[in-house]
């Protein structure tokens, strides 16, 4: 009896240290693909933040994500608010080849990217 004890205990720990999310509940966020050339960056961007309706206000000056100042980080932002936004109604992290997805969190210092489940 012991035995088949420890078995039961051993199994009850490992389903709780895998955790309660089944397949295709990871989190997952929208950035620019690191091989994507900054012309094409700005063009995901401006489409993003514009026509595509995602919200760019803390890539601006003295916001929170403003920094660092690049093309990627700024379209990693615009990707993934886009994305979050619309994924749940046919919105892709596509951006023509720009993005792609990420299991990572890539909120760093005062920026925090959404997750929307």
């Amino acid at each position: 009896m012991p035995k088949a004890l420890l078995k039961i205990v051993l199994c009850l720990l490992f389903l709780v240290s895998t955790g309660t999310k089944s397949a295709g509940e990871f989190e997952q966020w929208c950035i620019a693909d690191e091989q994507t050339p900054e012309d094409e960056l700005q063009a995901g961007i401006d489409w993003a933040c514009g026509e595509g309706g995602a919200d760019c206000s803390k890539i601006q000056v003295n916001k929170p994500c403003y920094l660092p100042n690049t093309a990627r980080d700024h379209a990693s932002y615009a990707f993934n608010d886009y994305y979050q936004k619309f994924k749940n109604n046919g919105g892709t992290c596509y951006f023509n080849g720009a993005a792609m997805i990420t299991e990572l969190d890539p909120s760093h210092n005062s920026c925090h990217y959404d997750f929307i489940p």
